[in-house]
């Protein structure tokens, strides 16, 4: 993608981003790039990357998020939501309820303010997630990108 087809700015996200008091860096990415050169770009490495998630759980949707180099634990998950089901949603009914499709998912600047549960090991990291474009990557502190959600913590992969 060319420069003069990228998304305009600011994104969904870096509005949500600016309501909330959050700094965040918006990388580009580049055609061959991946996540693991726009992280070393910004000081980080793979492991602070985070991947967020749209689950189902008791039939109403959540963001989960994870560190991309673990794997979501879903008894972990259902006994911090004290539920016994929870379920990924089909990745159209990701994009119909965040607005941003999957691989760019993002809980700042969606389409419904759901309810976050994310991984302790995100905690005290700065981290690159989805911008909800695909053409940026988003980077930030995760401490108050998760207060300002109103995030539950816990240990939720594995």
């Amino acid at each position: 993608m060319g420069t003069m087809d990228l998304p305009e700015r600011p994104l969904p996200s870096e509005r949500d981003a600016e309501a909330r008091g959050l700094t965040v860096t918006l990388v580009q990415r580049v055609d061959a790039g991946t996540f693991d050169d726009a992280a070393a770009a910004q000081g980080l490495t793979r492991d602070d990357g985070v991947k967020t998630m749209v689950a189902k759980v008791g039939g109403d949707p959540v963001f989960v998020l994870i560190p991309g180099t673990r794997r979501l634990d879903w008894s972990k998950l259902r006994a911090l939501l004290g539920v016994n089901r929870a379920a990924l949603v089909e990745p159209d009914a990701a994009l119909e309820i965040t607005g941003y499709a999957p691989g760019t998912i993002t809980p700042l600047g969606s389409g419904s303010d759901l309810p976050v549960y994310a991984d302790q090991r995100i905690a005290g990291r700065r981290i690159g997630m989805g911008s909800g474009s695909r053409d940026f990557l988003l980077f930030t502190e995760a401490d108050p990108l998760l207060a300002s959600l109103g995030a539950t913590i816990g240990d939720i992969t594995s």
